[in-house]
């Protein structure tokens, strides 16, 4: 589904990605991890053409879109949460819900299932949200409309200011997708999400021209045993967990 192989980046003169090669199959979770300042939001940015690479290739389903404009990446099927929680302070929930829908088969419905707060709260204005409640709108805006079966999600760190039970209920939605033949590239440092991943893709060592090449890659459990990434280390302490929740 997305292949990228040997790809460099630049923001001005500095060096930001450093030879990322990775590739995600149709149907899987893969997790991007790293300090920041290591490139994770970079190679995001890199895939949906807002930063193009200086050399390297990238496919989605078989297609090259290294060089395409950001639109027509996006209308061949892959949607992209930024980090940003950004909303219409002067618009209410149900309305900003509205504004922010993709087409598809998007409805309502679906995202109040997936969020059933923000039925609470529909009639109430943006600025008097939270920033979990505002990121709540901003994941709606792509995981409420129904899924080609052929669609790549890109999600950077879905989980801020979430609820545990909100995280709880995104990890089934991200696994629905899954299961349905979708593919997800995820930035997050949240642990449960991390420990429900198919593929984790480790970014580093350091941060700056230090940063920016792929220390592990593998399932959770093979990175945790990969000597020299600081992630591996980390989750050697934390896997025997795993089977929480990952699969409902």
């Amino acid at each position: 589904m997305l292949d990228m192989r040997g790809v460099h980046a630049f923001y001005g003169s500095s060096h930001v990605l450093h030879g990322v090669s990775l590739r995600v199959e149709a149907g899987e979770i893969a997790t991007l991890l790293g300090r920041n300042g290591m490139g994770k939001t970079t190679t995001l940015r890199t895939i949906l053409g807002l930063v193009r690479p200086s050399q390297g290739s990238i496919e989605f389903d078989g297609s090259p879109i290294a060089g395409v404009r950001t639109h027509r990446i996006a209308r061949m099927g892959i949607g992209w949460v930024p980090e940003d929680r950004e909303i219409f302070p002067n618009l209410t929930v149900e309305e900003n819900l509205v504004m922010a829908a993709r087409r598809g088969q998007w409805t309502l419905g679906r995202v109040y299932e997936l969020f059933p707060n923000l039925g609470a709260r529909r009639r109430h204005w943006g600025d008097q949200l939270s920033g979990g409640e505002a990121q709540r709108i901003k994941l709606s805006s792509e995981l409420g409309r129904t899924a080609s079966g052929n669609t790549l999600y890109i999600l950077d760190e879905p989980t801020t200011g979430l609820h545990f039970e909100d995280v709880r209920r995104l990890i089934e939605v991200l696994n629905r997708l899954a299961d349905a033949g979708n593919t997800l590239v995820v930035i997050e440092h949240n642990l449960d999400v991390i420990k429900c991943a198919d593929w984790l893709i480790d970014l580093g060592p350091e941060g700056g021209d230090d940063g920016g090449a792929i220390v592990a890659t593998g399932p959770p459990e093979l990175v945790a045993k990969t000597k020299g990434s600081y992630t591996g280390d980390y989750l050697r302490r934390v896997l025997h967990a795993r089977d929480v929740a990952c699969k409902a």
